[in-house]
């Protein structure tokens, strides 16, 4: 069928027969169609928004192909042979509840899918898979390296850097896929058969999608389908498979029960441990808090069923500095410790960081938080902020709600924007103290990203503070 007689087709409404139908033209979008192409297989484009970022670059990518701006329910998505959805669109956007159940019978899958399902289908090495709600950048990132350091052709990526679709080409020859998944992705993936499939830890997130945390727990155990091996969190239950898996290993902070990962005492020290065997000192490791030794024990747990040896992963943990982002110490001046921590973008990431930094101070924490709160609730910080805070200092869409939930917790202030929270943080900050930027919400009410939401954080300690350190 000619590219011509496709587009009359969409401009009717409906989508020619037996095509592939990508929805969205996010970062994931443009790798699903980059995938399609190079593999020839024809597929058009939909996307609701009537004008997405990046539109005329994908045309010129991919000239001929068909684009339908505007509702879904214009299209009669029937028509297309399969429907491929970008992480970023909801399956339940209206227009797409006539898939729902529908099955491919190209492929036996649902008719509905996302970007994992395709990289299943040719994925030919095995699948080291990461979520949770929190630290699977962290964790990703350090088995990806731990596998490096083992002489394994490893391709890391997934909702972390390179999307995973773009690995297939790039490292073809790859022995060990890391990918770290996200909920949206694992909603859409029927059956991921991941070899090692590791669930670090659920708080409440996405609820404005997933509607209530059933409805998110759900979408994250779907990395246990088809799975050989398991990783959980011992100190939380809901990151447990519901069903029965060939292998299960669990991690902890504290001491390992029978053949569990965890921390206990060992020659006089804190030590990592695999039941009773002693794997290295808890000092060794560069990266601080007891969040930390919860990613390294998930990490080396994943790595030891992958085979990779102790002595490498050992390495990776004495010289892991963090990532950008995720708990970064950016300066410490005048006694005085700035963190940025803006990935924390939930309230179980921020409760998270102050729980592994607050034991580690002398003074006291100083927060900076507020944002899009995605509908969740902010009272569990109070309890942790009333034992380690100095006080917290609230700014974005979703700071009213925040000083409600902290209310008598701590002294609470309100600023306009991070900027003014940073000068009032600067203010009375005292030796010992450290300011956490971890604001428990999205970003996306005063800047682009989290990620540019961070480096504000960090311009402004090495404009304003860096140089009286100097």
């Amino acid at each position: 069928m000619e590219r011509a007689a496709i587009t009359s087709r969409v401009a009717e409404g409906r989508v020619p027969p037996g095509f592939t139908l990508v929805v969205g033209l996010g970062l994931s979008g443009r790798a699903i169609c980059r995938h399609l192409a190079r593999r020839g297989v024809a597929f058009m484009v939909a996307d609701t928004r009537e004008a997405p970022p990046g539109l005329d670059d994908f045309r010129a990518a991919h000239p001929g192909v068909a684009v339908h701006l505007g509702p879904l329910q214009d299209l009669d998505l029937m028509e297309a042979g399969e429907v491929v959805l970008s992480p970023g669109v909801d399956p339940q956007t209206p227009g797409l509840e006539a898939l729902a159940g529908r099955v491919n019978p190209a492929s036996g899958e649902p008719r509905l899918v996302g970007e994992i399902a395709l990289f299943v289908r040719e994925a030919a090495a095995p699948i080291a898979a990461i979520t949770g709600s929190n630290a699977k950048s962290t964790v990703t990132t350090l088995v990806g390296e731990m596998a490096q350091e083992s002489g394994v052709k490893v391709a890391v990526g997934g909702n972390l850097g390179r999307p995973a679709l773009d690995l297939l080409d790039e490292v073809g020859d790859a022995e060990l896929y890391v990918l770290e998944l996200s909920s949206f992705q694992l909603e859409t993936t029927p059956r991921l058969g991941a070899e090692c499939a590791l669930f670090l830890n659920l708080s409440e997130d996405h609820l404005d999608r997933h509607g209530d945390m059933p409805g998110y727990r759900a979408a994250k155990l779907a990395i246990f389908r088809g799975a050989h091996h398991a990783v959980v969190n011992a100190d939380d239950p809901l990151t447990w498979p519901e069903d029965e898996l060939p292998v299960l290993d669990r991690f902890t902070v504290g001491p390992p029960l029978d053949n569990e990962w965890g921390v206990a005492s060992h020659a006089g020290a804190d030590w990592l441990m695999h039941g009773e065997r002693a794997l290295m000192p808890v000092a060794a490791m560069r990266l601080a808090g007891h969040h930390h030794q919860a990613n390294a024990l998930a990490a080396l747990a994943m790595g030891h069923r992958l085979g990779f040896p102790l002595s490498s992963m050992r390495k990776v943990l004495e010289r892991f500095p963090g990532l950008p982002h995720r708990s970064e110490l950016v300066a410490e001046v005048g006694g005085v410790r700035w963190i940025n921590d803006s990935k924390g973008t939930n309230v179980g990431a921020t409760l998270a960081a102050i729980a592994g930094l607050g034991p580690t101070l002398e003074g006291r924490l100083i927060l900076l938080a507020g944002g899009v709160g995605k509908g969740a609730d902010f009272a569990p910080l109070a309890e942790s902020l009333a034992r380690f805070g100095r006080e917290a200092i609230l700014f974005g869409s979703d700071a009213g709600r925040l000083e409600a939930a902290l209310a008598g917790a701590l002294p609470v202030t309100r600023s306009a924007d991070l900027s003014a929270a940073l000068a009032r943080a600067a203010a009375i900050a005292e030796p010992g103290d450290a300011v956490l930027l971890s604001p428990a919400c999205a970003s996306l009410d005063q800047f682009a990203n989290y990620q540019a939401r961070g480096d504000a954080f960090r311009d402004w300690v090495h404009h304003h503070l860096a140089q009286e350190g100097a």
